[in-house]
């Protein structure tokens, strides 16, 4: 039986990105990398989440996090990954 990756999607429209996920971007690639998880996410980026005024927006699995910053980003993804990261 074969796990499905955990959907993870960023929001890299203009206004999300200018925000903050430009570095959550970069900050999330490499959390990936050092966890060994890029076999265990489909990690994808969007234009627009319809939540301009709310961004950065993240959405992991079916939860959504808005006003996503580099400090909070850390506590967000160990939520998600810590009990399935090497």
């Amino acid at each position: 039986m074969t796990n499905k990756p955990i959907e993870v999607t960023i929001c890299l429209g203009s206004s999300c990105f200018a925000r903050g996920n430009n570095q959550n971007l970069e900050i999330i690639q490499a959390y990936f990398k050092e966890h060994n998880l890029t076999g265990k996410v489909d990690f994808r980026g969007h234009l627009c989440e319809e939540a301009c005024k709310k961004g950065p927006t993240l959405k992991i699995a079916d939860q959504v996090y808005y006003n996503v910053t580099p400090e909070k980003l850390g506590a967000i993804l160990d939520s998600h990954f810590a009990e399935i990261h090497d």
